[in-house]
């Protein structure tokens, strides 16, 4: 116990262990991830930029000529007044008027001052005659700095050439004549020169992100920027998103592994101890004859449930057994256990049939006849009692095992075809082997009432068993229309399946066939009324 103990914890450990390195290992790769989308994010912005550029200078080109076009005496209330409709009507610009040497005259906004406001000089002066101006400043306000063009006396004052930032990235943004000096106050700022030397786009500048765009108009650039830190921060689904994942990948990684480890390193050593302690259980499902519905017989079946309380299929162990050569360990325990169970109703009851299932591996076992003459001497029962119930393949194929199978039939042991339809096609093998029983598949009988090519061989199968003179056993009957199917007139048919009965312990089978178990469990629950329906069982099998 202690030893399942610390393998618990160990595999707890070690899945904990998988799942902590996963979300890390997530988490550095949303790290990494979040830079990409984050640059991303910078350009589009920057095509934001872009755009709005081009539109704001179109639309100040065409000011331009309306103001220098304008049909009102200079500076007059007339032309102010239509200087402010224009703006007004304007979507990117925030004044317009009348400039001369570099001072404004009058305009939207200002009027007409008492004095020309400032001195502002071009920047440009392209070959169009339309100049560019920067730092104006209408109202003597410095935190109003715009930038603006001026063609023939005439000017017009941008608003920001700035979008509004748009998403959860807290992006840094200026206009600015040299953009070196636009980055954010937390960043390690590079060198001035290198940064004056980038192109238009996104660059790394010590632990910034920086973009810029400049303009061919105007003297001036963009610049947006936003430390590493930000950026990460900025892309939450990347970085927790992939941590989280990382986390479940992690911790299904651990739990397969360790899954893996214990059912492919240990599940025969677990199995090996079960046989030891005698940890194996046996179930019994009943056998009956289609004709009256009452029990014939019972097919003993193995039943293992691991130490950490898994119930192990019994295709995985018994073949988990046969790979590693102990099946005949499984066989003689399941044997010589329903033996003894039932012996009081194979003396009682001489038409009572109790079927074990024998492998391919036991039949060419030299140690098999011995052994199971040896059970049936001390158990007192007759060998007619027992059903051997071999599989299609080991009954037809290999000549150890027609031997095996030709001296259980000398010894008295009824032979049972397991599974009949599902493997070998060459049928002679029933006359020279002179079976007594052949078991059909249950995937036959669920085909029963679709339109599957496997309803059309049952009949073959039925009319082949009758010209033979042999018993049927239909396996997993589960409701009256498919047990009504097969015929019971001139054949010995009997059914195996859940509408006659789950698979139950021998203390609960045994008062079927009117049977008192010793078991205080079993004479507590008669006492107390036992209920085929409540086990399973029909009361109609019962009676």
């Amino acid at each position: 116990m202690q030893d399942q103990q610390d393998n618990r914890l160990a595999a707890r450990a070690f899945i904990v262990a998988t799942a902590t390195l996963g979300a890390i290992v997530g988490f550095l790769l949303g790290c990494v991830l979040a830079l990409p989308l984050a640059e991303n994010q910078l350009k589009i912005y920057m095509q934001r930029v872009s755009i709005q550029e081009t539109a704001s200078i179109s639309e100040a080109s065409n000011l331009l000529d309306a103001v220098s076009h304008s049909a009102y005496a200079p500076c007059s209330e007339a032309e102010l007044g239509y200087f402010r409709e224009l703006v007004f009507h304007s979507d990117y610009l925030k004044d317009a008027g009348l400039i001369r040497s570099g001072k404004i005259q009058c305009s939207a906004t200002v009027g007409r001052p008492v004095q020309p406001v400032g001195h502002f000089t071009a920047a440009t002066v392209p070959a169009n005659r339309r100049a560019a101006l920067t730092s104006l400043i209408p109202i003597h306000d410095s935190s109003l700095n715009r930038s603006g063009l001026e063609r023939g006396g005439a000017f017009v004052l941008f608003g920001s050439h700035i979008p509004v930032v748009q998403g959860d990235l807290p992006i840094h943004t200026a206009i600015v004549a040299d953009p070196a000096k636009v980055l954010p106050t937390s960043a390690k700022t590079a060198p001035a020169t290198s940064l004056n030397q980038l192109a238009d786009g996104v660059s790394l500048q010590g632990d910034a992100l920086v973009a810029r765009h400049c303009s061919t108009t105007l003297s001036n650039c963009v610049t947006a920027s936003l430390t590493m830190g930000e950026a990460r921060r900025g892309e939450p689904v990347a970085l927790y998103g992939t941590a989280a994942l990382g986390l479940v990948t992690g911790a299904f990684f651990g739990f397969t592994l360790c899954f893996l480890r214990r059912r492919s390193l240990s599940l025969d050593q677990q199995l090996k101890k079960a046989l030891a302690n005698d940890k194996l259980d046996l179930v019994y499902q009943p056998i009956v004859n289609l004709a009256d519905g009452k029990i014939v017989g019972a097919e003993a079946l193995a039943r293992w449930t691991n130490p950490d309380g898994v119930s192990v299929s019994p295709d995985v162990f018994v073949r988990t057994a046969e790979e590693h050569g102990f099946v005949g360990s499984i066989t003689t325990l399941v044997l010589r256990r329903a033996l003894n169970e039932f012996r009081d109703v194979l003396n009682k009851t001489p038409d009572f049939r109790l079927n074990v299932n024998v492998a391919a591996a036991d039949l060419i076992d030299p140690q098999f006849l011995p052994m199971l003459d040896e059970a049936v001497r001390q158990a007192g029962v007759s060998p007619s009692n027992i059903a051997i119930e071999v599989t299609e393949t080991s009954a037809a194929n290999q000549q150890e095992a027609l031997e095996s199978i030709r001296a259980l039939r000398r010894m008295g042991f009824a032979i049972y075809i397991d599974d009949f339809g599902t493997g070998y096609s060459n049928l002679s093998y029933l006359l020279y082997l002179s079976v007594d029983c052949i078991k059909i598949d249950k995937a036959f009988v669920k085909a029963i009432g679709t339109d599957s090519p496997s309803v059309a061989i049952l009949p073959q199968i039925i009319g082949m068993a009758r010209s033979l003179n042999l018993g049927v056993v239909v396996e997993g009957i589960e409701s009256e229309s498919q047990a009504s199917y097969f015929p019971t007139d001139k054949l010995r048919m009997y059914g195996q399946g859940f509408l006659y009965g789950r698979p139950v312990p021998a203390h609960e089978f045994l008062p079927l066939v009117g049977i008192a178990a010793d078991q205080p469990a079993l004479a507590a629950e008669t006492a107390n009324g036992w209920s085929p329906i409540r086990h399973g069982i029909p009361t109609a099998i019962a009676s």
